[in-house]
């Protein structure tokens, strides 16, 4: 058995960052962009109001001024503003040179074409031209936009960007004992769960997964629905992949000129975890219990997602909370424990078993064990993922 970390390297050096493709800035949210892009023009490209009120030129408290002119959003004053005079003025429009000062509406006074100056506030109210970026300033890559990014790329009069193409993932669940949602299980069998939370999991990264037939436990049907794969970038497998009698992943995989990389991770939950070369494609086979394919998903499919677009690449992220509750020794792999944070700290709860699906919904982290950490009591600190 090798560590997680250990796999994750591994799959790294498989995990081939994909092409690129321009797309129109209205679709860009959630995508990775993998060239910086520049600001093509200053925000605000005038020096602009910030609030609703009367241009005025170095006012004085109680200053009566004569109202000569108007400046409105997209409509400017080019009018001369004589001394003793102001113009009113809204949020957004631009200042004229002279003008030193917006004075806010509630602090004046106005009487037909005239204000009385009653109290300056604080600060002109005037937002600087360049004060929000200046033309040519960059937005760096790779990132992954969020609605944030594309507000300020629309801001910076960027119409398309250059983004990673979208993995494309297929999704294989194995095993006679499996039927889809909605069908009448036999008394036997179980619903598959897996490939629909992988599914889900995938397209939040940002992947376009695709669900492929249940293989069942023959050679025939395996290589049946390894056929459909297609243009896959990534071929995950779901049960299969240990090894008992029924599991045929590797075997028909290797039939199929699989070059496997590794095979089992010194972890818990999780440890048949198989990865390789499919033909064009990376090929990673997962656990079959429901939790141990998560957990992977999480710990594994998500870097290498991350990593095919051209993030990153890096292990989940860790953050650090208390303990609210004691724990007892860990065994010899590393541990990854279903738990919930709060603000009173992280307490794992109590079943950990790997087909315990209702115990993954009600957390919200996974509590990271070393091997053979040994056993901690409430306060001290701890590793987490969040969920």
């Amino acid at each position: 058995m090798i560590s997680v970390s250990q796999a994750l390297d591994h799959l790294f050096a498989l995990a081939k960052p994909l092409a690129s493709e321009e797309v129109p800035l209205i679709q860009a949210a959630g995508r990775v962009m993998v060239k910086p892009v520049q600001a093509r023009r200053d925000q605000p490209p005038f020096a602009a109001s910030a609030m609703d009120g009367y241009g005025t030129i170095n006012p004085e408290e109680g200053q009566k001024l004569k109202v000569v002119g108007e400046a409105a959003a997209g409509h400017r004053f080019d009018g001369d503003i004589p001394a003793g005079s102001c113009i009113r003025i809204f949020t957004g429009a631009p200042v004229p040179d002279a003008v030193t000062h917006v004075t806010i509406q509630e602090n004046v006074t106005r009487e037909g074409d005239h204000i009385v100056v009653n109290d300056l506030g604080s600060g002109d109210n005037i937002r600087p031209a360049g004060g929000d970026f200046r033309d040519g300033q960059t937005v760096g890559a790779p990132r992954r936009l969020t609605a944030n990014d594309v507000a300020l790329l629309a801001a910076m009069n960027v119409p398309t960007v250059t983004v990673a193409k979208q993995p494309k993932v297929a999704l294989i669940s194995t095993g006679d004992e499996l039927v889809m949602p909605g069908e009448n299980p036999g008394p036997d069998q179980i619903i598959a769960s897996n490939t629909f939370g992988l599914h889900a999991m995938l397209r939040d990264l940002g992947a376009l997964p695709r669900l492929l037939p249940i293989a069942r436990d023959t050679e025939a049907s395996l290589r049946t629905v390894f056929d459909l794969v297609d243009d896959a970038d990534l071929v995950i497998t779901i049960g299969g992949a240990s090894v008992g009698d029924h599991d045929l992943v590797a075997k028909v995989a290797g039939d199929l000129g699989m070059e496997r990389a590794f095979y089992k991770v010194a972890m818990r939950p999780g440890k048949p975890l198989m990865s390789g070369r499919l033909g064009d494609a990376m090929m990673m086979g997962l656990p079959g219990n429901p939790v141990s394919a998560m957990v992977c998903g999480h710990i594994f499919v998500a870097p290498v997602i991350r990593a095919l677009m051209g993030l990153a690449r890096s292990a989940a992220p860790r953050f650090q909370t208390t303990l609210a509750a004691p724990i007892a020794e860990n065994g010899p792999r590393e541990h990854y424990m279903r738990a919930e944070v709060s603000p009173n700290g992280l307490t794992a709860f109590e079943k950990q078993d790997s087909s315990l699906l209702s115990v993954l919904g009600a957390s919200n982290a996974l509590l990271v064990r070393a091997p053979n950490d040994p056993a901690r009591v409430v306060g001290e600190k701890v590793d987490y993922i969040p969920l």
